[in-house]
């Protein structure tokens, strides 16, 4: 897999049937290891060991509804009360980040309602904030901690 500019972290691989699968911490269990996988499973990493945001408040490809369509989201992050925090969108490495992509997150998010949204692709990333009342999400240069959120 390519190298990302997400901090590397011991992540266990098996091969089985001609595939290579990552255990994936959120989930439990080993996932077919694609682009996407890699730079998802960095991201979780990221947020799990850098940022303290609990594995147990993490979702993986959980689906959900915009107007009739049914979608998934890549990764989403819940506050202790249960309430979505923060959205992630993960493309792999060779995707670029485009407004395209960052319009796909925040159509999602206004069913989801996070206050959080990232985009990344391993090597860009592009966190907003999203204001409750107006619905405007402003540019951060780094997600905060869990704690720093204050949740």
């Amino acid at each position: 897999m390519e190298q990302l500019s997400l901090p590397a972290y011991s992540y266990k691989l098996k091969d089985s049937e001609g595939k290579t699968f990552i255990l994936d911490q959120v989930r439990r269990k080993y996932v077919v290891l694609t682009p996407e996988e890699w730079v998802r499973q960095h991201i979780i990493h990221l947020l799990h060991a850098h940022l303290n945001y609990p594995l147990a408040l993490m979702s993986v490809e959980r689906g959900t509804k915009y107007n009739t369509l049914q979608k998934r989201t890549d990764l989403r992050v819940y506050s202790t009360e249960g309430s979505p925090l923060l959205l992630v969108e993960c493309k792999a490495v060779h995707v670029p980040i485009t407004e395209a992509t960052v319009r796909q997150v925040a159509v999602y998010n206004q069913t989801i309602g996070a206050p959080y949204l990232m985009v990344s692709n391993g090597r860009d990333h592009y966190c907003w904030h999203v204001h409750n009342e107006t619905k405007q999400i402003t540019p951060i240069p780094v997600l905060p901690s869990f704690q720093e959120i204050g949740l």
